[in-house]
């Protein structure tokens, strides 16, 4: 079945499958068709929270929680929403998301696209109940960078009751200077309003870029087990891998592979707990990112390529002893 629907949703644009995909799920849902229970394979206790797996969805694919009741169904522990921005925003122009089938890869240059803080708290507002809930935050396109600390705390005070972990995303490369934020001046506002807002002490992970130097990693985890984070997003989409003919954008699938195994390995002696994506495009992809010392993983690139049959596999292998 799922060689099927990839070859109608490959016959689309990269884009315009991905809201395919997002339109069937909500028409579904409203029909009662979801259902199940996420079984514990091999659980993870993180946050003061139970994953019944390691293996979650990564922010990106359902950015304004609409198909909530679909990554439950296929069996995923937990779904990071977002990126989500207090205001609503259109993000970049279109063209802006395309495939590399020869590299299993995708380039987006998406922009933070998203219907606003309001709009996605009233989704979640009707979460599955089983389904473990992480948001990703971000600034407004049109917000200064010296004010970036107002939207982020902005956005959180809207949905802190609602997600279960909270992911600073300050790695993007597709947002005009965003990745400037990941500098300790311009991080420690954003974490210090979050931390005001804060009072029932949701977990706050920060997501970063692969791209970063190894001096500025250690400089980031320093910085993390001094002002409180709770843990990584290992990590954002590369600009080291670059494709002319599609334009600038971040690059996610294979070829970042190599770039998110760099970043948990130099990430993993601070001792705060790792969330790997980027490159999980099979069983092995999976281990190998779990070995290197993440504690849970996310998919975005590999389920547009290989759909709901990688799940089984990553599922299956965490069975076998």
């Amino acid at each position: 079945m799922w060689k099927l629907w990839r070859s109608v949703l490959f016959s689309l644009p990269a884009e315009s499958a991905h809201r395919l995909v997002l339109w069937g799920a909500k028409v579904l849902s409203r029909l009662g068709v979801w259902g199940g229970q996420c079984l514990e394979i091999a659980p993870v206790e993180l946050w003061g929270l139970r994953f019944s797996h390691p293996v979650g969805l990564a922010a990106g694919l359902d950015k304004n929680a609409e198909a909530l009741g679909l990554w439950a169904h296929l069996g995923l522990a937990f779904v990071e929403v977002g990126t989500v921005t207090p205001r609503p925003q259109p993000g970049n122009p279109l063209p802006r998301l395309f495939r590399i089938p020869k590299d299993l890869a995708l380039l987006n240059r998406l922009g933070f696209n998203n219907d606003g803080a309001i709009a996605v708290a009233r989704r979640l507002e009707k979460r599955p109940s089983q389904l473990i809930i992480g948001i990703n935050i971000g600034k407004n396109r049109d917000t200064p960078l010296e004010e970036a600390y107002k939207d982020y705390a902005d956005a959180f005070r809207i949905l802190r009751d609602l997600g279960d972990f909270f992911v600073i995303n300050v790695s993007s490369p597709n947002t005009p200077n965003l990745r400037k934020l990941q500098a300790r001046e311009a991080l420690i506002p954003i974490v210090e309003a979050l931390q005001n807002q804060n009072p029932y002490g949701k977990p706050l992970l920060l997501k970063i870029s692969p791209d970063l130097t190894d001096e500025e990693i250690d400089a980031l985890g320093e910085m993390a087990q001094a002002i409180g984070i709770a843990g990584w997003v290992a990590g954002n989409t590369t600009t080291q891998v670059e494709y002319p003919h599609l334009g600038p954008g971040g690059v996610s699938g294979a070829p970042l592979r190599p770039f998110r195994r760099r970043l948990v390995q130099r990430l993993r002696p601070f001792g705060i707990p790792i969330i790997g994506v980027g490159g999980i495009l099979s069983a092995r992809d999976m281990h190998e990112c779990l070995e290197d010392g993440a504690s849970l993983v996310e998919l975005y690139t590999g389920l547009v390529y290989k759909g709901p049959p990688l799940i089984r596999e990553l599922l299956n292998s965490l069975r076998t002893p």
